[in-house]
């Protein structure tokens, strides 16, 4: 099965592609952006299933998702975010997405979306999205979830990544991908400049 995985953001890409691989009959390409995501489909597709970040350079929305459509024909293409809410993943599957793919999802229930969409099947994980939307605390101006929230009260106390992982039931790297995300939403620098931050709203 050939995926091409579309994301600027290289941690996430590389973290995501890496387990990717490990699973047996999994070839996986990747690309930094969509205008490049548009090359590889050109040369080296359709391939039998691409996912793209939804916040990234050239997407322009969801424009990006009908544009990859015309390229893949008849194969799918799903959506892929960290911070989208309900309604754009509504809109992507109104709009003929074959997913909506949370980037925290644990790493078994993401191949098993990935497969399941390379089947011709629609993955949805609506209940997630309805969490994000409605049960969010403010840090900083920035919309916190709870398991986002979680991480950083733990974040504050010290912890290292495999610590609040073992805390909350979590694989490392999601915990690793939580923090990607709570830096880039709260504008912190490194760990301490997130507990400084987290101090000053109030979180401990």
């Amino acid at each position: 099965m050939r995926i091409l995985l579309v994301d600027d953001q290289e941690l996430v890409r590389d973290t995501i592609a890496a387990f990717l691989r490990q699973e047996e009959g999994l070839e996986v390409s990747v690309a930094s952006d969509f205008p490049s995501s548009v090359e590889v489909v050109r040369k080296s597709g359709p391939f039998d299933l691409v996912l793209l970040d939804y916040m990234m350079p050239g997407m322009n929305g969801l424009a990006g998702l009908s544009a990859m459509k015309k390229l893949q024909g008849t194969k799918p293409v799903a959506i892929i975010s960290g911070t989208a809410p309900r309604s754009v993943a509504e809109q992507a599957l109104a709009e003929g997405a074959a997913g909506f793919l949370p980037k925290t999802m644990s790493t078994r229930s993401l191949l098993a979306a990935v497969r399941f969409m390379a089947a011709g099947e629609v993955y949805a994980p609506i209940s997630m999205m309805t969490e994000r939307d409605h049960q969010q605390t403010t840090v900083a101006g920035a919309q916190l979830t709870p398991r986002e929230l979680d991480v950083l009260k733990r974040l504050c106390r010290g912890l290292a990544n495999k610590e609040i992982a073992r805390e909350l039931d979590l694989q490392e790297v999601t915990v690793k991908l939580h923090i990607k995300t709570l830096y880039r939403k709260i504008e912190a620098k490194n760990r301490t400049h997130a507990a400084m931050i987290a101090k000053e709203a109030g979180i401990f």
